[in-house]
């Protein structure tokens, strides 16, 4: 099969690899027919993470079931299902609790949990940047889909991560309907947790970014854009908030936060939320961060050592004084992706308006160099394997 896969920083080459058998009983084979390209992708392909040569790419896949397991019993050959990023047994005690994200079957490193398709540290599992992919546990992991699947794949294959990441963001910063929220980054998760406000009900919706097609991007959902070249955002929420600061926010960015000249600052959008958030307002963290950053001596040399272990300088003063929560981590997909669905089937959600590009697998090296640049209307990138886009 064809698969996009990883050859080094900034490296990635469309190659054959092996097509993905049945292993295990409660396996089922998934021919891909849509997969994105995430903005956490481009931290492996930057060489940000300990991301091996040669495995394959890709957490967010939809497609059809062509082959199950003798223990499925709940799909069928044929069907179409959404897939989340994570990979989740359905019966340790964090997926009990509802908790997938950080699963403790699928992650073979004792130390650790949580697994995922394709992603650093998470297990060994191949990516779904490829004609095929195999999914474990299978009737726990794989959401079906409607008859409307085929023709809506750009709006549903926004299940596997950024819908329900961008909603996570937005449920652990407590957003209720007539808040006034603020979300920092407007990547396609950043996007994602501003339409997730929006959909709630959120009185007003600040996105905070340096890309002016990504901000027109959230004018679209009704969200009020701030350029961060040209305003500082403290100043614009505070004086829309009488001086009291948004009720809640999201940080939506990561360990790779920068000022508009490259400069890279790990705690810059986790500093601006604990100043722009009102008094024991909630914070929610979805952007990526992580306990070893190969990378991050380098580009950020002020901090050297410290960064490179994953430890960024928080408020931390400011943040207690000021009584805020906060929530982080990886998005529990499950937990939401039935719902987010329902919407998406009910015609009250379209999560394809942030798709800029849709392209054939072949061209995923050219599509990581543009996305990855963060070139003009370079927004969301889905990838088709069938060679359609």
């Amino acid at each position: 099969m064809k698969a996009a896969v990883y050859e080094g920083p900034r490296n990635v080459a469309v190659e054959e690899k092996p097509d993905p058998k049945i292993e295990h009983p409660c396996d089922a084979i998934v021919k891909i027919t849509t997969t994105n390209i995430c903005g956490s992708d481009l931290h492996m392909y930057e060489g940000r993470t300990s991301f091996e040569k040669g495995r394959i790419f890709g957490h967010e896949n939809l497609g059809q079931v062509i082959e199950v397991g003798s223990a499925v019993r709940k799909l069928k050959v044929g069907m179409y299902v959404v897939l989340p990023f994570n990979i989740a047994c359905g019966f340790c005690k964090q997926c009990e609790r509802g908790l997938t994200n950080y699963c403790l079957t699928m992650q073979p490193e004792p130390s650790a949990a949580g697994a995922a398709y394709g992603f650093a540290d998470m297990g060994p599992y191949q990516g779904g940047q490829a004609e095929f992919l195999r999914v474990p546990y299978a009737d726990f992991n794989a959401l079906r889909l409607g008859e409307d699947a085929e023709e809506r794949q750009t709006d549903y294959v926004m299940l596997a991560d950024i819908f329900p990441t961008g909603y996570h963001a937005t449920e652990m910063a407590g957003v209720k309907p007539g808040d006034q929220t603020v979300i920092y980054g407007a990547g396609p998760v950043g996007l994602m947790a501003a339409y997730s406000a929006v959909i709630k009900g959120a009185g007003r919706v600040w996105v905070c970014d340096f890309h002016t097609d990504r901000l027109r991007k959230a004018e679209e959902i009704g969200a009020m854009p701030i350029d961060m070249r040209e305003q500082d955002p403290g100043e614009v929420i505070k004086e829309a908030t009488l001086g009291l600061g948004a009720d809640n926010g999201c940080e939506c960015v990561g360990y790779q936060a920068h000022d508009p000249s490259g400069h890279e600052d790990a705690s810059r959008t986790m500093n601006s939320l604990i100043e722009n958030v009102r008094f024991t307002g909630c914070i929610g963290v979805v952007g990526v961060f992580v306990p070893e950053d190969p990378g991050g001596r380098e580009a950020q040399p002020q901090i050297g050592d410290f960064e490179a272990k994953g430890q960024v300088p928080i408020d931390w003063g400011k943040l207690w004084f000021k009584g805020q929560k906060v929530g982080t981590g990886q998005a529990p997909v499950k937990r939401y992706n039935r719902r987010l669905r329902d919407l998406i089937a009910g015609g009250k959600a379209k999560p394809s308006w942030v798709v800029s590009h849709e392209l054939p697998l072949d061209q995923a090296p050219d599509a990581y160099d543009h996305f990855d640049r963060r070139d003009e209307g370079w927004t969301k990138v889905t990838l088709h394997p069938d060679g359609s886009g």
